[in-house]
Order: C-alpha cells, then sequence, then structure tokens
C-alpha cells in the first residue's frame, strides 16, 4: 500500500474543468441580466442607483467568504491544528479570491458619491456633521485605506498559499513552521484590518450612524458564510471521488460545529449592538433601527432573525444532521442565503428606508456574482492537489474521529 504522501489528490477528468466553465457563462449571464433589469423601471436613474447598492450588497457578501476563508487558514495554523489539514486546501482555495475582488472592487470607486453622502461635496457642504467627519470620510483616504486593506489580505493569503503548495513538492516542515509563525501577527492584522473595512464599506452607508461592534457583526457573518461555503465546496469535491475518504464525515462533523457556533455568535452579537442602543436611546444610534423598521423592512427583520437563528439553530443542534453530507448540504445552502440577506440588511436601506425594494436586479447581481467567485474557486482547485499531500500532519487528519 502507498503512503497517503503520495496519494495523488487531483481533480481529474473533464467534469471539473465543465463545472467552472459552466459557472464562468452562467456569472457573465447573470451579471448581464442585472444590467438590463435595472434600467427597467420608469425612472432609470433611480434603477441605476438600486442597481449599484444591490452590486454593493452581493459585494460584501462574497468578499466575506475570502475574509472568513483567510481567517479560517490563519486560525488553524495558529492553534497548530490537525483535524483540518485534509480540507484546508479548499480554504485556501477561496481565501485566494481577494485577488478576484479586488477588480470587483473598482466600479465601486467610481461609484462612491452616489452611494455615499459623505464623498458627495455638495451633501457636505450642507451637513455640520459630515463635515466634522471629513477628516476621516474622504475619498483620498478611503482609497488609500482600500488599498492597505488589501494589501494585507492578499499578502497574507499568497504567502500562505504559495507555501502550503510548496510543500506538495518539497515536504519541507519548515514551511510549516513558517506558516505557524506568521499567522498570530496575521490574525491581528486581520482583525483590524476587516474591522476597519466594515466601517468604511458598509457602515459608512449611513455616516451619522456609528457601532464600534460593527465589525465584529461583519466578522460574524463572514466566517460562518465562509464555514457554509467551505462545506458545499468540500461535498461537491467529495462527489467526484477524488479525495477518497480523506475528507470524510468527522471533518463535515467538525466543520458543522463550527458553522453552528457562528450562528449562535451572530445572533449574540446582533443582539448585543440592539440591545446597547436601545438603552442608549441616542437619536442618532436608534435611526439606524428605525429605518429598519419602517415598512415592510419590519417583517423583513423578523425574518431574518427567524431565517438566521432560530430555524438553523434548531436545524444544526442535532449530530446527525453535522454527520450528513446531505442534510449539512442544506442547511449550509441556506445559511449562504441567509448571509446574503443579512448583507442586504445592512446596504439597502440607506437606499429607501421605506419598503424592502427587493427586485430581479438583486438574484441577478447574488447569482452572478457568486458564480464567478464559485469558478474561481473550482479552478483553482483543478490546478493543485486538493488536500495538502505533504503536510507533516496529514497522517492525523485523516485518521481524526469525534468522540
Amino acid at each position: 500500500m502507498r503512503p497517503e504522501a503520495q496519494v495523488d489528490y487531483r481533480l481529474k477528468g473533464s467534469h471539473p474543468q465543465l463545472v467552472w466553465r459552466v459557472l464562468l457563462a452562467l456569472a457573465i449571464a447573470s451579471l448581464v441580466l442585472g444590467l438590463v433589469f435595472s434600467f427597467a423601471g420608469a425612472d432609470d436613474s433611480e434603477a441605476w442607483r438600486q442597481f449599484k447598492f444591490s452590486y454593493v450588497t452581493s459585494y460584501a457578501c462574497y468578499l466575506s467568504l475570502s475574509l472568513g476563508a483567510l481567517f479560517f487558514v490563519l486560525i488553524q495554523h495558529s492553534c497548530n491544528a490537525r483535524w483540518s489539514v485534509t480540507v484546508r486546501r479548499v480554504s485556501e482555495a477561496i481565501m485566494m479570491n481577494m485577488g478576484l475582488m479586488l477588480v470587483l472592487l473598482v466600479p465601486i470607486l467610481f461609484w462612491l458619491p452616489d452611494l455615499y453622502h459623505w464623498a458627495d461635496a455638495e451633501h457636505v457642504a450642507h451637513d455640520a456633521l459630515l463635515q466634522q467627519k471629513a477628516p476621516y470620510l474622504n475619498i483620498p483616504f478611503f482609497l488609500i485605506r482600500m488599498g492597505l486593506y488589501f494589501v494585507i489580505w492578499i499578502g497574507l493569503s499568497t504567502y500562505l498559499y504559495n507555501r502550503s503548495v510548496r510543500q506538495d513538492e518539497t515536504g519541507d516542515y519548515g514551511l510549516t513552521q513558517a506558516m505557524r509563525r506568521i499567522s498570530p501577527v496575521g490574525l491581528i492584522l486581520f482583525s483590524l484590518s476587516l474591522t476597519y473595512f466594515a466601517f468604511d464599506l458598509l457602515m459608512s452607508l449611513d455616516a451619522h450612524w456609528y457601532s464600534t461592534i460593527f465589525g465584529v457583526y461583519y466578522f460574524s457573518g463572514a466566517f460562518m458564510g465562509a464555514l457554509a461555503f467551505m462545506i458545499l465546496i468540500c461535498i461537491w469535491v467529495c462527489s467526484t471521488g477524488a479525495v477518497g475518504r480523506a475528507i470524510n464525515r468527522e471533518h463535515f462533523h467538525d466543520l458543522g460545529k463550527l458553522m453552528f457556533g457562528m450562528v449562535v455568535f451572530w445572533a449574540y452579537i446582533a443582539f448585543s449592538q440592539l440591545l446597547l442602543i436601545w438603552m442608549g436611546n441616542i437619536p442618532e444610534e436608534t435611526v439606524w433601527y428605525m429605518h429598519r423598521y419602517t415598512g415592510t423592512w419590519k417583517g423583513f427583520s423578523w425574518f431574518l432573525l427567524i431565517g438566521h437563528f432560530i430555524l438553523p439553530f434548531l436545524y444544526l443542534l442535532p449530530r446527525s444532521v453535522k454527520r450528513n453530507q446531505a442534510l449539512l448540504g442544506i442547511g449550509a445552502l441556506w445559511m449562504l442565503a441567509m448571509h446574503y440577506l443579512d448583507m442586504y440588511y445592512l446596504a439597502m436601506p440607506s437606499f429607501t428606508h421605506e419598503n424592502v425594494p427587493f427586485n430581479i436586479v438583486d438574484p441577478a447581481l447574488f447569482i452572478g456574482m457568486g458564480c464567478l467567485f464559485a469558478a474561481a474557486v473550482v479552478w483553482r482547485l483543478t490546478r493543485r492537489h486538493v488536500v495538502p499531500i505533504r503536510d507533516p500532519y496529514l497522517a492525523e487528519s485523516l485518521a481524526f474521529e469525534n468522540f
């Protein structure tokens, strides 16, 4: 019998190649459909503005998956985790979409005055509060910060990914040590950059409002969404037969437990933010929630509470669900949809807080950007071993069992 380090864990054949090509075609078709329907309303300028807000919503959703995957890799190396070795390459492929997300950020940079009041000089001239915040909320400094965030994220992702795939060839244990040394520092940089990014991209859509816990709120959804996406990709990889039993129900069980934990953590952070603002009862803080408790947004808020916490809490609680690929996959799909609706809840009331403006443009952009994101992940997985074949802890991950 060959040692596991020599097993060829590659996605072979025409099926994986067909998958990412079909996903790419669907992405193009959906994005074009979204553009067409954005001008279907009577007021083209208003429809185009809604397209921009919908684009930001989908962008925040999918960038968060790469950020969550980067956090997963960083925390596994920092903790010297053994169980996750066989699923780590999937997470690495997801985090390496940072470059794609940097490209997709470009349209938002051109739309800044239409999306953010603080970027509109005429609006700022008549708003005393925005004038006070101008040293931070201004276009040049915003661009500098965005550049710094992506330098950190792309730098960390590339460093970790390159050493991981190089180890497939060399088996050098020093590469594991290098990744372990950089990860604690990376976690600090990641935490700071993600927090300020959440402030910049989403919280500043309503620049009169603020919450110091907002970055943690965005992180909780990001990590939960990344775990859901990882589960779906791992299920697909297992269906190809490329990994044999290298990724098995023990690994799905742990991924499911982490996703379940983040469902609870998201609810805890969301409630903590609401409770503190409710108790403080300061108008410039409570107005954010009032916008989400007006018209049909009230029903949307209740649906998010039930769909993002109560139902998945009850569904994912049994051990049997987390150890069954099909049942866990259903839960992961649901949580991805809820994560998108959570981003919609954060962004779209800044477009209109009278009623939920949901129309065909929103799912078109969500599906289009999602297919593009997934196509890039699948394409990257076809170019390398899906499992780190010469990681020093591979044998322990293969033998891992939950008790």
